[in-house]
């Protein structure tokens, strides 16, 4: 009697994915649906822990465009020279903007470091925004 194992290549592709997925945390993927447009920095998407993927609107970090976010997550990027993304901190932007709290955020989030806002508008209410924010933080990461 032979100890083999059978294995479907379904199931096997799916093991492969879900060790990616927890090896590789939390982490920005560029969307390859734009990767010929010439606005593709403008869209993004960032990966959680869970393996769930967010779209995101790119922004510069202004004053201008931090005031005009409502309802949505707010993360606040530093892009370095090789063109790699990290998060620094992640807020949530209710329907009702305090101007001096995010002139504050932001203020601190340029301090150390953050040169990009990334935008997702997709979470409809409180509960899934911070849904949100929990799974795009970092494992034992200080700076979010």
């Amino acid at each position: 009697m032979a100890n083999k194992r059978t294995i479907s290549w379904s199931m096997a592709m799916r093991d492969l994915r879900n060790d990616r997925t927890r090896r590789a945390g939390v982490r920005e993927e560029r969307l390859r649906a734009t990767a010929g447009l010439r606005s593709s920095e403008t869209l993004s998407s960032w990966r959680g822990r869970s393996g769930r993927r967010y779209i995101v609107g790119v922004h510069p970090l202004v004053e201008a465009e931090v005031f005009d976010v409502t309802d949505a997550v707010i993360l606040a990027v530093k892009r370095d020279e090789a063109g790699t993304a990290r998060v620094i901190d992640i807020a949530t932007a209710g329907s009702y903007p305090s101007e001096q709290a995010r002139a504050r955020w932001m203020a601190e989030v340029q301090d150390r470091g953050a040169n990009e806002m990334h935008v997702h508008r997709l979470a409809h209410d409180d509960r899934e925004r911070r849904a949100v924010i929990e799974d795009l933080r970092q494992d034992g990461n200080e700076d979010c």
